[in-house]
């Protein structure tokens, strides 16, 4: 059995040199690796100066305090909860209640995005100056001053509930918030669901086909009767799966119904009015990026204005809407945090605020909501790249 020479250190100095650019090579090595451990002592000496200030206040390390009981109230929950609950479910309790903000506010403010961004460009010299208005206004004032003039100016001023403004007797809005009817499910809820289901599914094929049929023939089909008759006819047959209770007023404030509190209504009024003017802007852009031979071909077709700008430029424009519309969403999931400036009890506000100042443990609970918005970011960016890569593809790119 032969054994190879091992090569000689010179020759071996000489190789890693020609693998590692010669002598500028070294330098960057020895640069990143001083880098590194400069890094590694820094993180060393912030950590061991936490736990030494930890130890000198008597602070305790760790998440145990999550099982102690909270002792204080909520004023708006999406789950049951009570005072003697723990720091986990106030921090359950908190975030559910920044997603449901978060929701509600990108689906509004995409609604009165497309809608300004449609109207920038509408031929209408009145409603284009209108759009155009709305965006220079609302993007150039801040957020916070928003947030309290809806809260404030707005909300603060309505009549008490005995003078509380009426719609269709139901709905009932005053200075404690909107008081709306609340839903209670029938028996055989499942069954009557299911129908209901069947015929939202049926109305989304034929929905499909129509655009199908559309493409591939240019014949027209007109869907909406069946898109709103079908769920309608499963109704009429099986019944409504739930009835409603009305808010009756009793004394100086209502009793049943639902309220929606005064802080959720001017938050999610600020965040969508102002994530919507930006959103206007990239919509136009979006629009504007794509050839206007497109809407004269969707005109020569026969189509609509409003046809060709459903069928053809908007789905076109989506390739130049999504990465900033990706960016609007992601703020106004963080600008939900202002919460705290009127009281919202969103994560920031009750968890981050009113645990942190009872427990005292700011490292965990900073920690902990700044991974939760971390991680809230991500699964947005992930979802909307999905879309934006199904865009693409069905475009052809």
């Amino acid at each position: 059995m032969s054994i190879e020479p091992r090569p000689p250190p010179r020759q071996l100095a000489a190789t890693l040199r020609r693998v590692l650019g010669g002598g500028a090579g070294w330098r960057g090595f020895f640069f990143q690796l001083l880098f590194v451990v400069v890094l590694a002592w820094v993180a060393y000496e912030v950590i061991d100066n936490v736990r030494s200030n930890l130890a000198t206040q008597r602070i305790a390390a760790g998440f145990g305090f999550l099982t102690n009981n909270a002792g204080f109230d909520v004023n708006q929950t999406l789950i049951p909860y009570s005072g003697s609950d723990s720091y986990a479910r106030v921090f359950l309790v908190g975030l559910l209640n920044t997603l449901l903000v978060s929701v509600i506010g990108i689906f509004f403010a995409t609604l009165i995005g497309f809608l300004v961004g449609l109207g920038r460009l509408s031929p209408n010299w009145l409603l284009s100056r209108i759009s155009g208005g709305y965006v220079e206004l609302l993007r150039n004032i801040p957020l916070l001053f928003q947030i309290l003039f809806w809260y404030l100016a707005v909300l603060g001023t309505l009549p008490s509930p005995r003078q509380s403004i009426s719609l269709f007797g139901v709905i009932f809005l005053s200075n404690r918030g909107l008081v709306v009817p609340t839903p209670i499910p029938h028996p055989g809820l499942e069954a009557i669901t299911a129908a209901l289901l069947i015929a939202i599914a049926a109305s989304l094929l034929l929905r499909f086909y129509a655009r199908r049929q559309l493409f591939q023939t240019g014949r027209v089909i007109t869907i909406w009767p069946y898109v709103v008759g079908l769920p309608l006819l499963a109704v009429v047959v099986f019944g409504a799966p739930f009835s409603f209770e009305i808010p009756q007023l009793k004394g100086f404030n209502f009793a049943g119904g639902s309220r929606v509190i005064p802080e959720f209504v001017a938050l999610t009024l600020a965040l969508s009015t102002y994530t919507g003017a930006f959103i206007a802007e990239n919509v136009r852009a979006g629009i504007l990026a794509v050839h206007k031979g497109q809407m004269e071909a969707g005109f020569s077709l026969g189509l609509t204005r409003s046809a060709t700008l459903r069928l053809i430029v908007v789905p076109q424009a989506l390739r130049v809407i999504l990465p900033p519309l990706t960016n609007q969403y992601l703020n106004l999931t963080k600008n939900s945090s202002l919460a705290v400036a009127i009281g919202y009890p969103d994560l920031v506000s009750v968890f981050a605020g009113t645990a942190l100042n009872q427990t005292g443990q700011a490292i965990e609970i900073i920690g902990i909501t700044m991974g939760v918005y971390l991680l809230i970011s991500l699964v947005t960016s992930v979802i909307m790249s999905l879309y934006n890569w199904r865009i693409g593809r069905s475009m052809g790119s």
